[in-house]
């Protein structure tokens, strides 16, 4: 049986690096007894991936990992189970059932991914109080967003290991808009196009000659192209899944 786990990663737990993350679910899996699968061989090790790892110093609240199971467990034990022996800084969502088919892994699937930007100062008030209509922004950087988007193509230097080119952005950059709460972003995300929001960011920034505008980025969804092929687009790796019924459920 192959599970998909959502969880939030917050406070100073967003300095911990992708492979310290990987450790402490390797750890937490023990803790909480979950029954998770492992490799066969000599060195046998825990089937586990992750979907799209977080920078270093990025909040989310929609990071996912898929493990396989040697047995099952109910959603709404695993869940309990898992929060009872997570530090304080990493969340588990949902535990959902999926499908088996190795296309379905969600390090294949990712696609785009949303992210709320806010100036760093802010990030505590920000990120806790949703509702807020007391812009986190100068009021004129919504026409700013408005004429960045309206650009034809958006060119930047990007750098890789070997080398650096040109590269129009904009077709990467599926929204870009302006709310009381930040800037929300939705970019491509995953192994056929992946853009960075701090690089969207530089280039905005640049743009309206304010380079040095400390800012903290909090990914608040990650998602697969629809499978359906209809309307919406793009549709959430958690709603791929399907909660695993226990005990309880049974009447």
């Amino acid at each position: 049986m192959k599970v998909r786990i959502k969880f939030r990663k917050f406070g100073v737990l967003k300095f911990l690096g992708h492979l310290d993350v990987m450790r402490f679910f390797q750890k937490a899996m023990r803790r909480a007894d979950i029954p998770i699968a492992f490799t066969s061989g000599y060195s046998p090790h825990m089937i586990m991936s992750f979907a799209q790892p977080l920078g270093l110093g990025i909040t989310s609240e929609g990071e996912y990992l898929d493990i396989e199971l040697a047995e099952a467990i109910s959603s709404e034990e695993a869940v309990f189970r898992l929060n009872r022996v997570m530090a304080e800084g990493i969340d588990v969502v949902s535990f959902c059932q999926i499908d088996e088919d190795k296309k379905s892994s969600g390090m294949t699937i990712v696609a785009a991914a949303d992210y709320l930007v806010v100036p760093k100062e802010a990030e505590a008030k920000a990120l806790t109080e949703h509702n807020s209509t007391e812009p986190v922004f100068p009021a004129s950087w919504e026409q700013y967003a408005a004429a960045f988007m309206a650009q034809p193509e958006i060119i930047v230097l990007k750098k890789t290991k070997r080398s650096e080119k040109e590269v129009d952005i904009k077709p990467m950059i599926y929204d870009f808009h302006m709310e009381p709460s930040g800037i929300r972003l939705k970019l491509a995300a995953g192994s056929e196009a992946n853009l960075k929001p701090d690089l969207v960011m530089e280039t905005f920034l640049t743009s309206i000659h304010e380079e040095s505008y400390p800012l903290h980025y909090h990914r608040t969804e990650v998602y697969a192209k629809n499978p359906k092929s209809s309307e919406p687009e793009f549709v959430s790796l958690e709603s791929l899944g399907w909660r695993i019924p226990g005990e309880r459920d049974i009447v």
